[in-house]
């Protein structure tokens, strides 16, 4: 009995290594402008060609400004890294999106968009939420420096197989409840070292009753559980989802690779090394009290008192008093992006609660920032920026922005955040920042409130 993990994981095997590793065959590779110049540069410098330039994709994510009307060199410190990937894409053959174009946009939103990212693939880029893209049932994963210039230079990584891991939702998700709280509080539950050494299968009624986007969400913080690599198994919904997208199989390919994608899945009585599950109807809207992704509770929920010496420095940093509810903690800063929520669905998500006349509370900086240019005109066109511009936000160019703080833009010191993200450690949007991790309703919801709310109060 075979799971999903093996039928993603053999059929790449190019040779057993022995004592548990495997020279995998890696179908695609997406590149960002903070490691992908580095990496075709030292193709270059070690002698070596890009092996399959049409199996590489790159774009600029992480070090660009989101300021409207911004260029490459709108923040100063990126510009180099942005012109080095444009350089070395054109010397390499690999292909770019760059700023503007369609396709442009946070790595793991443009690459399951453009159906760059397929079921049944094996694909690598040097960025921890690569996982992101199991979403669509790929073994998606991320890689450092030198492997990626391995993967360019070969087509072929090494790897140790990781153990198989089960986490099962059954059951009807309540009104106000999204994919990040799934996740969010999976993590609460099982910690941020509770998936590692794994690959974990989200599965269940729960998860089938997903959109794809919603299950992008999902696997995207399998990293912040510990697992390198997520995936949730294809089904229908993912296949008229890619159908026609740009980089799709057309015609007699599609219908073959679709023949192909229906036997991706686990088999029934396969067997799992670890086996977790969650009552899906008692999951609430969940947001982050402290300095990780496994500080985390309800937003019913009063703040927790401290049981170790991180929690008491969580809590110190965070400015936050046990006892106390967490809902009505005051906020500075909104921020709905990156490649957690920066998705079509959670803009409309976010915007289901700009009913007319709604406003942004006073002494709050709200920002929406696109995930890639393909939503930001997609959102336009149903006039989401107008409701969100109507309302107060910032509707900003697609990036990963305040997510890392790795573009010059930051949440200021001392500044409470509910973010869209999914990493909320301590300086992670800024120097002193304190960040809320939370769906984007519950991010809109805070934004008009001026306060951590449940969004089911709306």
């Amino acid at each position: 009995m075979a799971t999903l993990l093996d039928r993603l994981w053999d059929p790449h095997v190019v040779a057993d290594l022995g004592e548990g590793w495997s020279l995998l065959h890696i179908d695609r590779v997406l590149l960002h402008d903070l490691s992908g110049a580095r990496a075709l540069t030292e193709v270059g410098e070690k002698g070596h060609a890009v092996a399959r330039p049409d199996l590489v994709f790159a774009t600029p994510d992480h070090a660009v400004s989101s300021a409207p009307g911004r260029t490459s060199e709108t923040f100063a410190g990126g510009a180099r890294p942005i012109a080095g990937l444009r350089q070395r894409a054109k010397e390499t053959g690999v292909r770019l999106f760059d700023l503007g174009q369609p396709g442009h946009g946070i790595v793991h939103v443009m690459g399951p968009e453009l159906g760059i990212v397929l079921p049944g693939v094996t694909l690598v880029c040097g960025d921890s939420h690569t996982c992101t893209n199991g979403g669509v049932g790929a073994l998606a994963f991320g890689i450092g420096a030198s492997e990626l210039t391995h993967v360019l230079a070969t087509q072929t990584l090494m790897q140790r197989k990781p153990r198989a891991m089960r986490l099962t939702y059954e059951g009807v998700l309540p009104k106000g409840v999204t994919a990040k709280d799934m996740i969010l509080a999976a993590i609460g539950k099982l910690g941020t070292a509770g998936g590692t050494g794994y690959a974990v299968e989200y599965a269940g009624s729960a998860v089938r009753a997903l959109g794809v986007e919603a299950r992008l969400t999902l696997c995207n913080l399998s990293i912040e559980m510990g697992a390198k690599m997520g995936f949730v198994a294809p089904d229908e919904t993912v296949f008229q989802w890619l159908a026609g997208r740009r980089f799709a199989p057309k015609g007699a390919h599609w219908d073959a690779a679709l023949r192909d994608w229906q036997g991706l899945r686990s088999d029934v009585g396969a067997r799992f090394d670890a086996e977790h599950a969650i009552d899906a109807a008692t999951i609430a809207p969940q947001i982050t009290w402290g300095t990780s992704p496994e500080q985390v509770l309800p937003v019913t929920a009063t703040i927790p008192a401290p049981a170790t010496p991180g929690d008491r420095a969580a809590l110190d940093y965070m400015g936050l008093e046990p006892g106390r509810p967490i809902a009505g903690t005051k906020v500075d800063w909104v921020f709905i992006g990156s490649c957690t929520n920066s998705r079509i669905s959670d803009l409309r998500d976010a915007a289901v609660l700009l009913r007319p006349g709604a406003k942004v509370a006073p002494g709050v900086t709200a920002w929406v920032v696109p995930g890639s240019e393909i939503v930001k005109r997609e959102a336009e066109a149903e006039g989401l920026h107008r409701r969100f511009l109507d309302a107060g936000f910032e509707w900003r160019e697609p990036g990963c922005a305040l997510c890392v703080a790795a573009n010059g833009e930051a949440v200021p010191p001392g500044a409470r955040c509910v973010s869209t993200s999914n990493r909320n450690f301590v300086g992670r949007q800024g120097t002193g920042a304190r960040t809320h991790l939370a769906s984007p309703a519950m991010a809109a919801a805070a934004a008009l409130t001026g306060a951590i709310t449940d969004v089911r109060a709306f």
